[in-house]
């Protein structure tokens, strides 16, 4: 049994998703393995509010190097959850505006 925590990692707080916030949407970074009905639930269930749509796309981790040393970034998968227009908005990114 998944835990809702555990589903979704952290928001992702950068300008791109700061400009989706004006059309209820936000972007979280979501464990790897976790599905949109998942997600969904995990979210309504923390924040509260009801869920629209869910889209989710993997990234692959980058090689990065540092002097002779090479190692690769870990692989993510982050969520773009669209709210209902009914929905209150999330905490979390009411200040970064």
């Amino acid at each position: 049994m998944k835990f809702a925590y555990d589903i979704i990692r952290k928001p992702v707080i950068t300008e791109r998703s700061m400009e989706g916030l004006a059309d209820n949407k936000y972007v979280f970074e979501v464990a790897r393995d976790a599905n949109k009905i998942e997600i969904r639930k995990a979210v309504e269930e923390i924040f509260g509010v009801k869920v629209k749509k869910v889209n989710t796309v993997k990234l692959p981790g980058k090689w990065k190097r540092m002097g002779v040393h090479t190692g690769k970034t870990p692989a993510i998968k982050k969520a773009v959850v669209t709210l209902t227009e009914d929905s209150k908005k999330i905490e979390i990114f009411e200040n970064m505006m």
